[in-house]
């Protein structure tokens, strides 16, 4: 039996409140804990979390679960791929040191069973929002990121946090079911060969059929816990559901 890839994205951690944090951490640690029986990969797709900032001493505490659960990938033999999204962006060494991740700034051209598969987070494709591409520069700077760095983590983090909710809201805004421009971006990469393009960062959840090729968008974990799955043959999105009082 093939190996299958797994796809998950824009779980937001650090958004809710503490019992819904607690509750969307339980689901993702049981989702990966199955993953280990049938997995070859899993791709992170962005927005892991609502804000990351990593010092290189220090990461924000919580998630010890989910480190676990990712550690257990790891010695399993799942390789993690893990692309940046727009709000966790400031990432160091941990998750590559820690579980083998591999971590991409920007896309992915990748095959999985002879299929040509475009990944992205998705933000910053749209070669129309100047605004936000400006803004993607000025964020991702090595040498701003290294003297925010000398701000006191209670303070970073919080100032982070701040920052990520305004970044949601504007996203928010700008996408809707009639206006997710990333579906232009995606039949375009189709028509450049690729079998599959997968985002996220729209929130909005989709699997498109065009030509000979199918955009799928994972939606997010703010409205259900999507994931993506594919076998080597189709590619499906699936909601989980487990019951923790059973």
């Amino acid at each position: 039996m093939k190996k299958k890839i797994y796809f998950i994205s824009d779980i937001h951690f650090g958004l809710n409140d503490r019992n819904r944090e607690e509750e969307k951490e339980r689901l993702l640690v049981s989702l990966l804990r199955e993953m280990k029986k049938d997995a070859s990969h899993l791709i992170i797709a962005g927005d892991l979390f609502d804000y990351w900032f990593e010092y290189k001493l220090v990461i924000q505490k919580g998630y010890y679960r989910l480190f676990t659960a990712l550690s257990d990938l790891k010695n399993a033999g799942v390789k993690i791929i893990y692309l940046i999204g727009n709000h966790d962006f400031m990432h160091r060494d941990f998750f590559s040191s820690e579980f083998g991740a591999e971590m991409i700034e920007n896309d992915l051209s990748t095959e999985f069973y002879d299929k040509k598969f475009f990944i992205a987070h998705g933000d910053g494709l749209n070669k129309n929002d100047t605004g936000y591409l400006i803004l993607k520069k000025f964020m991702r700077n090595k040498f701003l990121q290294k003297l925010y760095s000398l701000i006191h983590p209670d303070c970073g983090i919080k100032i982070a946090s701040k920052s990520s909710r305004k970044s949601r809201k504007y996203t928010s805004q700008k996408f809707s079911d009639e206006n997710d421009r990333l579906v232009d971006v995606a039949k375009k990469k189709i028509d450049e060969g690729f079998d599959f393009v997968v985002f996220g960062h729209t929130h909005i959840k989709s699997d498109i059929d065009y030509n000979k090729g199918k955009y799928i968008n994972l939606g997010t974990w703010l409205d259900k816990p999507y994931y993506g799955v594919f076998d080597g043959e189709k590619f499906e999105i699936k909601e989980w559901k487990i019951n923790f009082n059973e």
